[in-house]
């Protein structure tokens, strides 16, 4: 049996004298009616209305002309059509009900309470079965490092690789710039990046930046590579801090990385999700937009990565000596003219 509005009326009243709060009738509401249960906006309107003593559960009556096209019929139209399609359009809908822009603008945001959002981009799109190894690998870790609270959390070494481009163009928030009233709006040729470019892998631990080491002639990763050269050199920076420290080695399941020569190499393998992938790379790649690469000197990539590394260590401890957030110490940072994330190349 399909409920009007007002029947979800009475339910959201029910629910209001029963001192349930928005929240919890918005739950019950979708676990007994699902995507046919009324907008969290609905319920906190009707929440309100209670409050001031309102008993009525029909419209109010109202001036003007009818809203002919605001019909529960095309409410429901529009609802299964943005069920079918997620990327529907107002010209969709309205060839669909031979309605009015502004009825359909009513019925998305005012009936439906609908908006059109952009979807979040992440690394991976993980499986239950992914999702539910992590969280076991993730709470062995914290148990075993007990909750980073032990030493031996320095022992664990993150390394992936990734592409870096030799020029990669700013994206739209970091082109921003503040414009007068009096001033016509900017405007930016839009550029492409560069075809040139260069694998490097990057070590990183818990005290910052250990190595980054560039594959030559834009070569993909090989376990060859990977045992012969990239391994050994990031042991190597490893051992000049700590000669008698042991490695863990965290990385995700590359085929360098699984292949049974570098399986024979380690002797302790952690395959998973590299944290590079959420963390490292997308926070050192967006530093490095609008920053032009003549030069594939492995230098110039270790100068980049160390200069992020130091604000990132030097931000950590201001922020622990100082007792504030982190925003605030970059604020503090930015006012003293200290960027010591900017590189500066050319």
């Amino acid at each position: 049996m399909e409920l009007n509005r007002e029947r979800f009326r009475a339910i959201i009243y029910y629910n209001f004298q029963r001192q349930l709060s928005q929240q919890e009738c918005l739950a019950e509401l979708l676990s007994v009616f699902g995507n046919e249960a009324p907008h969290q906006s609905t319920i906190s309107r009707w929440y309100g209305e209670f409050k001031r003593g309102r008993v009525s559960l029909s419209d109010d009556s109202r001036l003007g002309a009818p809203k002919t096209a605001v019909t529960e019929e095309n409410v429901d139209v529009v609802r299964k059509l943005i069920i079918e399609d997620r990327h529907v359009t107002y010209r969709d809908i309205e060839a669909s009900l031979k309605i009015s822009k502004t009825s359909i603008q009513t019925i998305l945001h005012e009936e439906l309470g609908v908006r059109k959002l952009v979807p979040r981009w992440i690394p991976h799109l993980l499986t239950e079965e992914q999702k539910v190894a992590r969280v076991n690998g993730c709470q062995k870790t914290l148990d075993r490092f007990n909750s980073g609270n032990s030493k031996n959390v320095y022992s664990s070494v993150s390394g992936d690789e990734t592409w870096i481009y030799y020029y990669e163009p700013e994206n739209k928030r970091q082109s921003a710039v503040w414009v007068f009233q009096s001033e016509e709006k900017p405007t930016k040729v839009i550029r492409s990046r560069s075809v040139s470019k260069k694998t490097v892998a990057i070590f990183v631990s818990k005290a910052g930046h250990i190595a980054t080491i560039p594959l030559n002639e834009q070569r993909t990763a090989a376990a060859d590579w990977y045992t012969t050269i990239c391994l050994p050199k990031a042991i190597t920076e490893i051992q000049k801090i700590n000669p008698e420290r042991r490695i863990i080695l965290h990385q995700d399941n590359a085929s360098s990385h699984t292949a049974q020569k570098t399986r024979q190499y380690l002797t302790e393998v952690n395959p998973d999700l590299s944290p590079n992938d959420f963390f490292t790379f997308p926070k050192i790649k967006n530093r490095l937009r609008g920053q032009r690469f003549q030069s594939p000197e492995e230098a110039q990539w270790n100068k980049c990565l160390e200069n992020w590394f130091e604000r990132m260590q030097t931000t950590r401890k201001l922020e622990t000596v100082c007792g504030v957030s982190r925003r605030t110490v970059q604020r503090i940072l930015k006012a003293h003219s200290f960027h010591p994330y900017k590189i500066h190349l050319i």
